[in-house]
């Protein structure tokens, strides 16, 4: 090794005095290096998530604005439970049909007049026919023409939204409903005579099964030959579904070769005549109601 540093005593083969502060400059540097690289580790991948995370709001901001207002219908609305009382909570579901070619979010504002009642934010509405339930309301029922409106919030512009047709609340004897039907459909699935058969004159009651498809409902149902009262049960609830009603003795007098019985609820003093999957007809061999085999 050569030397290059001479001293007060003689010659000095060590290092120049310099590369010790060098190699800590170095040690340092190092160091840094590598917190600057485990830094960059961590904020590079969140740095891609947010650009990503941009990416995916522009998408839906452009998404969202291809939807107009006139894109939008209501088709139709509902309340949950229907009929509903005063003083409970309800819930409208609102289905709105999208004729645009394009999905987006869209803010729901339902109103009555210029009340607010309940909001959507962002809901999703893709092409074609979307439901949407809005929160649960505590809104009161008090007048007698609760009509109801949609509004859209599009880009922090509301526009109403064409209707198909108009959602106004009727008030009956159960409470307030939005259903444009009185009643139904109802089916009578079965009607059965005991004793069947029966004698003239003696006494008999009736078993009736009902369907209900519509809304739950209460009324007087009723058994009727012709325009003749032969039994019925009143103020009975008809809940959706299936429901058995026995209907209390008669002494109907079996006259007529051609007796047919037909069923009718009274709803709110209207009379319905509910289909029935077969005609109900007492033959006079020994009337009874029970088919004939082979027929």
């Amino acid at each position: 090794m050569k030397c290059f540093w001479p001293d007060l005593h003689g010659v000095s083969c060590g290092k120049k005095p310099g590369f010790k502060k060098l190699e800590k400059r170095e040690q340092v540097m190092k160091k840094w290096r590598m917190i600057v690289l485990i830094g960059c580790l961590f904020v590079v991948p969140s740095l891609a998530q947010a650009q990503v995370d941009k990416l995916f709001e522009r998408f839906f901001e452009r998404e969202e604005s291809r939807i107009r207002p006139e894109d939008l219908r209501v088709l139709q609305l509902e309340i949950s439970p229907d009929p509903v009382r005063q003083g409970q909570r309800v819930v409208f579901r609102v289905t709105i049909s999208n004729g645009s070619r394009n999905s987006g979010r869209v803010t729901l504002v339902l109103k009555d007049k210029d009340e607010i009642i309940s909001e959507v934010r962002d809901a999703p509405l893709r092409p074609g026919d979307n439901q949407v339930n809005f929160p649960e309301s505590s809104y009161r029922f008090s007048r007698s023409d609760h009509c109801f409106t949609v509004e859209a919030d599009i880009q922090r512009t509301r526009s109403p939204i064409d209707a198909s047709r108009e959602f106004c609340a009727k008030r009956t004897n159960l409470g307030w409903t939005l259903s444009d039907k009185g009643i139904g459909p109802l089916y009578v699935e079965e009607l059965e005579m005991y004793p069947d058969p029966a004698a003239p004159g003696q006494e008999i009651r009736f078993r009736i099964r009902l369907r209900n498809d519509g809304r739950p409902i209460r009324g007087h149902v009723r058994i009727q030959d012709r325009d003749q009262l032969v039994a019925q049960v009143e103020n009975v609830s008809i809940p959706r579904g299936y429901t058995e009603f026995q209907i209390p003795h008669s002494r109907y007098i079996f006259q007529r070769f051609d007796t047919c019985f037909t069923v009718l609820v009274d709803f709110e003093r209207t009379p319905y005549r509910v289909d029935a999957l077969r005609e109900f007809c007492a033959k006079p061999t020994g009337w009874t109601l029970r088919p004939q085999i082979g027929k």
